[in-house]
């Protein structure tokens, strides 16, 4: 279907820009994954960047759908200018940005992020429109190269830095709309992801270009697109010897095993001067260093030895969440791949998306691999493909636990299928379903019957929860105020009140009226001490054969999350 061309760089023009730089990301994500040799052989800069817009295109859509009027779809022809009714160009490109920033990925999509947040720094600025032209996407592009390698420690050319300023450059010297400066940045980067090799010696080893930098000229080949109508074609790109870079085969995995251990990313919460002193304590502490964001929240991105120290770090400086620590060695990265044998794949495994920290534990403990998903933030599809792929096994069980994770789990499940993974999808609703399934999780037994006894034994428990309200709204027990205390029972509200026990063990009544031998408690790190001890005594007095368990699971979102089987 061809591409309804945008004249000015608009909200519009940001959500169509957005779309397309995700499906043409989509279709060279394993080119690129292929082709990553730098800084780390790891294979996932193309995923990595796929991922980081994912993110940044869902909060896009989420800007859309607040300004949706009178449920009609907004469609390029009938999209308003000049925000009579739709969203603002400010709040759109801010939206892709902040987007970006939560959801970046890896030392490329890192520095990704921050290369959408230097635009909307310049395609912010109110003005009497609510577009901007040619000139104003020059600028555009020229504070966000600017602004990316000031986010890099130590910028190193031949990478995503230069071909942003190459693009950057081309943008300058070009005239005219947005369809020629865009044309003009695309044709720069293009020039400049094709010297990459001789740049840098990783590059001409392996006979590749810098995979960020294909990933970048692949982003502004869809703002070509939004401005024209017509993509320019697939990137022409020099990569001889890409079989040899995917076999791990050529000199430039870093054979030397030198390199730092881990990766660590983390948002955090922070002033700028606490970051400022952040970014020389990590500095010292590893390599590839990027600190990007702003207005206190940082997407914090690094490789060292001592992951412990990295977080330290984070902590001493202000609020670090959403943290991930990836070991090169479970990839190798650094091990010439002829002197290691390949890690056996396990049968069968278990991978489950838990609210909490200490949910991951329990999770984990009990042998699955695990997906921590923050409060607000659900897990993207090619997230959960990672987690699959991580488990590195030929079966996969996967527990979505969230009900609104159903259609994203079943994406997830479908492209790890095309990857030769047997995987079924057991549409838990809440950890406590996918507790009780991996509860009479049995790997020795056929996949099949495995799957509908873990199948069955979630069917067999209702779950609860116990939460605040955050703004007045109508709910099927009637209408709750913000503070109040709810309780959900399978996903409706069923009780409103003040006091959280009292919700708690109204809740609780109301479930075992029904019957049930076990009650499941799992408690946020935000749930009043008592609330345990006094819903486990009301069981021992009024419900004699029911024993209950007790977990803690952390920053969970919810105060209580109950159980009952």
């Amino acid at each position: 279907m061809a591409q309804v061309p945008q004249r000015f760089f608009d909200a519009l023009a940001v959500r169509t820009w957005c779309g397309l730089s995700l499906r043409a990301l989509g279709h060279a994500r394993e080119e690129i994954d292929a082709i990553n040799v730098y800084p780390v052989a790891d294979g996932d800069t193309g995923t990595n960047l796929y991922l980081t817009v994912e993110s940044a295109v869902a909060a896009v859509e989420a800007v859309f759908a607040a300004h949706e009027v009178d449920g009609e779809p907004r469609d390029g022809s009938a999209a308003p200018r000049d925000g009579a009714g739709g969203p603002s160009l400010a709040d759109t490109v801010g939206a892709m940005a902040h987007g970006a920033l939560i959801g970046a990925r890896g030392n490329s999509g890192t520095i990704l992020a921050q290369l959408l947040r230097g635009m909307a720094q310049v395609l912010s600025v109110r003005s009497d429109t609510d577009h901007t032209g040619g000139q104003g996407l020059q600028r555009a592009l020229r504070h966000a190269a600017a602004s990316a390698r000031q986010a890099v420690a130590h910028p190193v050319e031949g990478t995503v830095l230069t071909v942003a300023s190459a693009a950057a450059d081309a943008a300058d010297a070009a005239g005219g709309d947005c369809a020629e400066v865009a044309r003009a940045a695309y044709e720069g980067a293009r020039a400049a992801l094709a010297a990459t090799p001789g740049q840098l010696a990783a590059l001409e080893r392996a006979g590749v270009v810098d995979a960020g930098g294909h990933g970048l000229v692949t982003v502004l080949a869809a703002l070509v697109e939004t401005f024209t109508g017509r993509a320019p074609g697939p990137v022409a790109a020099p990569h001889a010897r890409v079989e040899r870079a995917v076999e791990g085969q050529c000199s430039a995995e870093e054979g030397d095993g030198n390199g730092p251990a881990f990766e660590v990313i983390y948002l955090l919460e922070a002033e700028d001067a606490a970051v400022a002193r952040l970014r020389q304590r990590l500095d010292a502490l590893g390599d590839s260093l990027v600190v990007v964001g702003g207005d206190g929240l940082w997407n914090v991105h690094v490789h060292v030895d001592d992951a412990g120290a990295a977080v330290e770090a984070g902590v001493e400086a202000g609020r670090p969440y959403r943290i991930r620590i990836t070991h090169f060695g479970h990839g190798d990265a650094h091990t010439n791949k002829a002197e290691r044998p390949p890690r056996e794949r396990a049968q069968r495994a278990v991978v489950a998306v838990v609210p909490g920290e200490g949910l991951a534990a329990l999770y984990t403990e009990a042998g699955a691999t695990t997906l921590l998903a923050r409060p607000g933030e659900p897990p993207a599809s090619g997230e959960l493909v990672q987690a699959v792929r991580r488990a590195h096994a030929r079966e996969v069980v996967l527990l979505p636990n969230d009900a609104e994770l159903r259609h994203t789990a079943a994406a997830a499940a479908e492209q790890a299928r095309t990857e030769g993974i047997r995987v079924a999808l057991i549409p838990t609703r809440s950890a406590v379903q996918g507790i009780a399934a991996l509860a009479v999780h049995e790997s020795e037994r056929r996949f099949d019957e495995d799957v509908v006894a873990m199948t069955s034994a979630a069917g067999a428990t209702r779950h609860a929860e116990v939460t605040v309200a955050e703004r007045q709204s109508w709910t099927t027990a009637g209408i709750c105020q913000a503070g109040d205390v709810l309780g959900l029972i399978d996903g409706d509200v069923a009780v409103i009140g003040a006091d959280v026990s009292q919700v708690a063990a109204t809740v609780l009544d109301r479930m075992l009226s029904a019957g049930g031998e076990l009650v499941t408690l799992v408690l946020g790190d935000e749930a009043p001490e008592s609330v345990a001890d006094h819903l486990e005594a009301r069981v021992r007095e009024a419900y004699l054969a029911v024993d209950t368990v007790v977990y803690r699971g952390g920053r969970q979102g919810a105060l209580l999350l109950v159980g009952v089987e």
